[in-house]
């Protein structure tokens, strides 16, 4: 599973918040690691230069093999907050889709 990580202008990715990031998405979807072949996260400062309490935000794509991609997406007053609401989020989703498309066959 490839962890690609993008960030607006506002949203300064380091090598440390690299590696966390792609640790808990890593950690987090571990359990689907084999069904999806890329995972995007991309950090966003919503309010960009102004103040908020919460104006962090991470959304997450998924692309499980052959099946359109998922998203989940989660604001919060820091990115490892955010990482780590949107990743449950996804996670989630995933089990529900999957748990699905075996129940098809």
């Amino acid at each position: 599973m490839k962890i690609q990580i993008n960030s607006d202008s506002s949203v300064s990715v380091d090598e440390e918040l690299s590696r966390s990031v792609k640790a808990e998405v890593g950690n987090g979807l571990s359990r689907f690691e084999q069904r999806i072949t890329r995972v995007e996260v991309h950090l966003s400062d919503v309010n960009g230069p102004k103040f908020g309490t919460r104006d962090l935000r991470c959304l997450i794509e998924a692309r499980p093999a052959n099946h359109e991609p998922v998203t989940a997406s989660n604001q919060a007053a820091t990115l490892d907050e955010a990482v780590r609401g949107a990743t449950g989020q996804l996670h989630r989703l995933l089990e529900t889709l999957f748990g699905r498309m075996e129940d098809k066959t």
